[in-house]
């Protein structure tokens, strides 16, 4: 557990920097990312997708829209609800980082063969997925 937790910190703290010159955290491009896959999400399903709590979405989400980098409509289906997708800057946004975040990933696994790639990322979804069949306690 160590280990993932301090992969995670390092990664984090590497993507924060380069994001820097656009206004970012790393948890805010996050969310985006998670936007681009899956455009509509309530807030609530987006602090889910994007692993923050629901109060630090909502902070997020005001300072995402302040920005012009995500909207929010109403849900036809439940007015209560509003769904959140990503605007044209934030698309844009993303896409001028696919490659430096390519880059990222790719120093990352640098000292991996493409098995061992293969076999990481077949491992850490088994664990997640062990760890998703039961709520926590």
């Amino acid at each position: 557990m160590y280990a993932v937790k301090q992969v995670e910190l390092a990664a984090r703290a590497h993507m924060d920097e380069l994001l820097k010159p656009v206004g970012i955290t790393a948890l805010q491009y996050t969310a985006l990312t998670v936007l681009r896959r899956r455009d509509g999400l309530s807030s609530a399903q987006l602090a889910r997708n994007s692993f923050v709590t629901a109060q630090s979405m909502a902070d997020m989400v005001t300072g995402l829209e302040r920005r012009g980098l995500i909207s929010r409509r109403r849900d036809p289906d439940n007015r209560r609800v509003l769904l959140i997708s990503l605007t044209d800057a934030g698309h844009e946004l993303l896409t001028s980082y696919d490659e430096t975040m390519d880059e990222l990933e790719q120093r990352m696994l640098g000292g991996l063969s493409p098995r061992e790639r293969t076999h990481l990322e077949d491992y850490l979804n088994r664990c997640r997925a062990a760890l998703a069949q039961e709520p926590p306690h």
